[in-house]
């Protein structure tokens, strides 16, 4: 049984009632952010029930010691943590002396919370009851600004109910955090310095090892009814916690307004943080809370004018395509190519690292469609300047000669993943570094990276997959052993049929790229070569593995086996399985998964979704089917893949199902674990199931091609997408596509293999 308590609507993710039960998944679900900082949806005053505390701020980690049980040569050295920043949302207070917490009233009523998407805020209301019979109502809104991406503001409204009440408010930064996932438990912050002002304070902290600082700054404005309250005093409980202190008696039926202005200025931007934090402060105390909110709005409609989906006729599909947008958006937008797209965003602290292969593989293309094509050129970029990492990490593997193998997860090109069968074996994930390149200059055009950058970390990834085959001579082929495939329930297998086939075409890719660089940019091809010392017999080496590279096959059912040794597994299907059993990742022993037929991810249908113009429909189809019935969908990443390639053979309901699952997979908590926060990373992929599923977009031959379907569900359906500097507006409705696109020239297109004339400003249907 899934979770059922957010209520649909279109622009807003909405609870209603306080249940202790369900704060901290919904700490995760209102979680805010700005590309820059986030934070999940604590509760600004003291809480004594279960949460989980957490801010974060973007590109900041520490490196946490790797723990296990028995050293092996190659493990990486450590576990780069998402670090829990300094808290500056803490407004704690009491009522007639009596401190408040929601956890100890005697009542709390109309509780609500809203995450309105449309404009960029998080809200919470309730009245409450303390144990001494006061009675107040709250409201808070709090968001993060998109303008000053340095600012968070709090407006905090408390109205007296029961006569007069006499309150005393602390509005407090603490530097004193821990985080939730810690392998020895240790604090990775230090208290460097404090600063006060009359109504402000600033603490300056430091991470141990890595040495980021960051100054935490808060500063508070209190009206008594419309009526400015001076500070009572600054109040000093130890080094790392700072808080201004106010005091006053609220008259029944009238509100005490608190307005926070809190954040981070940290010294990968500045050199001198304190003074950084008190111009932010000046900035937005000039701007006020009402300006800095409807800024909020304006920044937000231009996000959403680009980016978003509309669906008709479905609001429960409408609030989860909003809900994956809105969270990419306040995860990355680009501004900063130093960062990067992590799995749990600001929700959370599960998984470190700042980037996997899921930015490759599944968020570039969002990012391609709905921004300027320069923030997908950043995230390669990404990628390059961390090659030389790479070719590092491969050595330690024993690979030589500037073999390349990308980190699983990382933040400064490390591998900093300590599970065996992940960092030594999950190596597909180079594959997908090498497909982002390809798939770029497929939709933008722009073939000037691969001269500039991309080729020479084409070129490592290449050598890495040459050096990491080997020829066996029973098979007369070459072969890749003891690896783990995107399905992450099989460990250390031989010739996983995606691994294999992504090595073969990152190998002939390479080999490509590197002539057709030599005869169009020979200054460019001159200076790689001698940089890394290529020449054409390596070259020749790679197509030679690439050609004869083995892939495992099943002449009985007329497949490519996911690896050597499928067939021996007993192949029971997913639907014979007991639903006690699921998840079976949190039902089953590891050894028992391992030994079963079940998937946690698309596989070899992940290598028919990256190149699904190698095969027929026909054979996509028998795969599918053989397949998708021993998938158990226990990975984010799985549904997206199964939903597009659902809609490609016309299986509806399916794609639909696995629409929904897709994108309402934190909000209705499929896995049971959004508590740990949200699957950030797989929210492109509903996208993707939108606009290459049911819209049936791809790029082919430099054009855009449509084969657009629509769910029974719904009564139609639009997206937009920037396409070599040209906007494009597609809407699907039941018997009928149209077209429009904004400037002053035509965009060809291809609808169901008929090509269409999009002239500007005109609406095409078709």
């Amino acid at each position: 049984m899934n979770q059922d308590y957010i209520k649909p609507d279109g622009w807003s993710i909405i609870e209603e009632g306080f249940d202790q039960e369900r704060v901290k998944s919904s700490e995760s679900l209102f979680s805010i952010g700005n590309g820059a900082m986030g934070q999940r949806a604590n509760f600004e005053e003291s809480y004594s029930g279960e949460t989980f505390q957490g801010s974060y701020i973007a590109g900041i980690y520490y490196p946490d010691k790797t723990k296990v049980g028995w050293w092996k040569n190659g493990y990486p050295e450590y576990f780069a943590k998402v670090l829990n920043a300094p808290n500056w949302i803490g407004i704690d207070f009491s009522v007639n002396g009596e401190s408040f917490d929601l956890a100890k009233c005697t009542a709390v009523a109309d509780f609500k919370r809203e995450l309105n998407m449309k404009a960029g805020w998080y809200r919470r209301s309730f009245t409450a009851t303390l144990a001494n019979q006061s009675q107040i109502a709250v409201e808070v809104t709090r968001f993060l600004s998109l303008e000053l991406d340095e600012v968070g503001v709090i407006q905090y409204n408390i109205t007296a109910l029961s006569g007069a009440l006499s309150l005393k408010i602390n509005s407090y930064v603490d530097a004193a955090v821990h985080n939730e996932d810690a392998n020895w438990e240790e604090r990775f912050w230090e208290t460097l310095s404090s600063t006060k002002a009359t109504d402000a304070v600033y603490v300056t902290a430091r991470t141990f090892k890595t040495h980021f600082e960051a100054t935490t700054f808060g500063a508070t404005n209190v009206s008594n009814n419309g009526t400015a309250i001076a500070a009572k005093e600054i109040s000093q409980e130890s080094a790392d916690k700072l808080g201004v202190v106010f005091e006053t008696t609220v008259a029944q039926n009238t509100t005490l307004s608190i307005t926070k202005f809190g954040g981070y200025t940290v010294s990968m931007n500045h050199e001198n943080t304190v003074a950084a934090a008190q111009k932010v402060v000046e900035q937005a105390r000039a701007l006020g809370y009402g300006k800095l909110l409807q800024m909020q709005a304006e920044a937000w409609s231009k996000i959403w004018e680009m980016s978003d989906i509309t669906i008709e006729g479905d609001v429960k599909a409408q609030q989860g395509i909003r809900f994956n947008i809105f969270q990419l958006n306040q995860t990355y937008l680009g501004k900063d190519s130093r960062l990067n797209i992590g799995p749990k965003g600001f929700t959370g602290e599960k998984y470190g690292g700042s980037t996997y292969w899921d930015t490759e593989a599944y968020c570039i293309p969002f990012y391609m469609a709905t921004k300027d094509q320069e923030v997908a050129r950043n995230l390669l970029t990404y990628r390059y300047n961390q090659l030389d990492r790479a070719i590092e990490n491969a050595g330690k593997l024993g690979f030589n000669n500037g073999a390349a193998l990308y980190p699983m997860v990382t933040m400064n090109g490390e591998e900093c993943h300590n599970e065996w069968e992940i960092t030594f074996e999950e190596i597909h994930r180079n594959g997908a570094i090498a497909f982002a390149i390809y798939n770029y200059y497929r939709y933008t055009g722009d073939y000037s990276y691969i001269p500039e950058k991309g080729l020479e970390v084409l070129i490592g990834i290449a050598r890495f997959w040459k050096q990491r085959a080997n020829f066996s001579t029973d098979k007369n082929k070459y072969v890749i052993l003891g690896v783990t495939g995107p399905n992450e329930y099989e460990n250390n297998v031989n010739n996983n049929w995606y691994t294999n086939y992504i090595a073969k075409w990152c190998m002939e890719y390479a080999a490509e790229q590197t002539e057709r660089v030599a005869k169009e940019y020979p200054a460019d091809y001159s200076r790689i070569v001698a940089k890394v010392k290529l020449g054409s017999q390596e070259i020749s080496e790679w197509r030679e593995v690439g050609t004869n590279m083995y892939f495992p096959y099943s002449e009985t059912y007329g497949v490519y086996l996911q690896q050597d040794g499928f067939l021996d597994k007993e192949l029971v299907k997913v639907d014979k399985l007991d639903r006690s059993q699921r998840p079976i990742n949190q039902k089953w022993s590891w050894d028992r998964i391992l030994r079963s037929p079940y998937i946690k991810q698309a596989d070899v249908l992940q290598g028919f979704y990256f190149f699904e113009d190698h095969f027929t429909t026909e054979e996509l189809e028998k795969h599918f089917d053989f397949y998708e019935p021993f998938t158990v969908h226990e990975s984010s990443l799985s549904p997206c893949v199964h939903s597009i390639q659902a809609a490609v053979l016309g299986k509806m309901e399916m794609a639909y199902t696995f629409y929904l699952r897709t994108s309402r997979l934190d909000l209705d908590d499929y896995n049971k674990e959004v508590e740990e926060g949200c699957h950030i990373t797989s929210m492109a992929g509903t996208w993707m199931s939108i606009v290459e599923g049911f819209g049936g977009m791809r790029v082919k031959d430099n054009q855009l091609h449509f084969t657009p379907r629509i769910p029974k569900e719904w009564e139609g359906y639009s997206f937009k997408i920037n396409f070599r500097h040209q906007i494009l507006k597609v809407t699907v409705k039941h018997g009928e596509t149209q077209f429009m696109v904004d400037g002053d020239k035509p965009l060809h297109v291809i609808v169901n293999g008929k090509a269409v004339e999009v002239i500007p400003n005109s609406l095409i249907a078709v």
